[in-house]
């Protein structure tokens, strides 16, 4: 899930415009004509996904004058806060656009709706069941996955066609032990084979340690999670740990960074490769200098094929919300195909939807849209999409140990005692 850079107040402001949309005149959500009224809260903040929301609000309300739409404009940065003091408030949005990974202490809490009775079946069976299962909570869904984006490498392609190295596909990927030795022959003066943009290592950790058959968490009978740190889940941590400490292939500065901080780097020759999301390829087209060579390349493959964990954008509908049909059908209407593949422009992402993927615009090989949809079906749900505690488990625990373990101030021992065992007493807080 990707967060932006807009300010809190963006946040204030939604609140304030809910709040007004809140009190038309004719109860709640419906004008004194009768015209129900619903509030949309969009997270775009990328310009070309802001003009597609909101042409399709204005879309909307043209051809359904008795169901009004109004745009919210919310925030990544403060969207979780903002949501739990609308909700407790009653003054939630209709409709909430957020992640997946965000959606399930919402759902146990009693604030989303149920949509198993809501959705169209067109809706239902056009979104594959791996990706329904990202917003499935008990025996409740609630919300509809509908933009997702897969890690890939962001390659300077100068860099790899002199080196002579093999050029990965999704047919035939890298696998880890290949990628840390083209990483080391990637590697001069001056220049490292990749850069790890770290600063929040936790997700791309797991999400990436599904390639090599990592899960992490795992359910029991009874629905119980506990953390085992096996073999598979400790394939992506090594290669990266050995690319930064023993092979020198990995800049040790970039395990501080953000993604964004790493484009400078990579533009001037600094890095041959960038782990980084589908949607920064944005970036790299405003940004990158004249005459800047790119690629789009697979993450590396390993027994899990080309599996990753992805906690897709998602909408909803408040559980307080008097018009849940309505909001149901006006999603159904922004995730239209036609309408999906101008969201997932927007925002330089994939569409979960089966027939917006087969979009001939997003099977191009301008800009590596074609290489991201060949990636689509091997997406997965994230490993603790739906696990209680997680969120503390992340903070107090693996950030730091990940952290420490990527710089080598642990070993893999240490790293498996913090996440397992430090990681399964925080669980069972959880689980009681």
């Amino acid at each position: 899930m990707r967060r932006s850079p807009l300010a809190a107040a963006a946040a204030m402001t939604a609140t304030l415009a809910l709040l007004l949309t809140g009190c038309s005149g004719g109860g709640r959500g419906t004008d004194a004509d009768g015209t129900i009224r619903l509030s949309f809260q969009s997270l775009a903040w990328q310009k070309e996904s802001v003009d597609a929301n909101k042409q399709l609000v204005q879309e909307w309300n043209r051809i359904h004058p008795d169901i009004q739409v109004d745009y919210v404009q919310g925030s990544w940065d403060s969207v979780h806060d903002q949501l739990l003091t609308s909700f407790e408030g009653g003054e939630a949005p209709d409709v909430i656009h957020d992640a997946s990974d965000d959606l399930a202490d919402f759902a146990y809490g009693g604030y989303l709706a149920d949509l198993r009775t809501l959705l169209p079946d067109r809706l239902t069976e056009d979104i594959p069941r791996q990706s329904w299962r990202t917003t499935t909570f008990g025996d409740g869904v609630y919300g509809v996955p509908f933009l997702q984006e897969p890690k890939v490498l962001i390659a300077n392609t100068k860099i790899l066609q002199a080196s002579g190295v093999r050029i990965p596909t999704p047919q035939r990927p890298w696998s880890w032990p290949e990628f840390r030795e083209i990483t080391d022959e990637l590697t001069a003066k001056g220049r490292y084979g990749v850069a790890w943009p770290l600063k929040e290592p936790v997700s791309v950790t797991l999400n990436l340690g599904l390639s090599a058959g990592g899960k992490l968490f795992h359910r029991d009978a009874d629905g119980k999670v506990t953390i085992r740190f096996e073999e598979g889940d400790q394939v992506m941590p090594e290669t990266v740990r050995d690319q930064v400490n023993a092979d020198r292939s990995a800049a040790r500065t970039a395990l501080g960074m953000g993604g964004s901080d790493t484009l400078p780097g990579f533009f001037g020759g600094r890095y041959a490769m960038v782990p980084l999301g589908f949607s920064y390829r944005q970036q790299v087209v405003e940004q990158a200098p004249e005459g800047f060579e790119w690629s789009v390349l697979p993450a590396p493959a390993g027994a899990g094929g080309l599996a990753q964990g992805v906690s897709p954008q998602t909408l909803s509908v408040a559980e307080d919300s008097p018009h849940k049909k309505e909001a149901v059908q006006f999603i159904d209407f922004l995730l239209r195909p036609p309408n999906m593949v101008r969201l997932a422009r927007g925002d330089w992402m994939l569409p979960t939807g089966t027939d917006a993927l087969a979009d001939p615009s997003l099977h191009t090989t301008e800009n590596g849209w074609a290489t991201g949809a060949a990636l689509a079906g091997a997406l997965r749900p994230a490993p603790a999409q739906s696990v209680r505690g997680y969120p503390e488990w992340k903070d107090k625990v693996a950030t730091p140990a990940l952290q420490e373990f990527y710089s080598g101030a642990i070993d893999v021992k240490e790293l498996e005692e913090r996440l397992a065992g430090s990681g399964n007493r925080v669980l069972a807080r959880y689980q009681r």
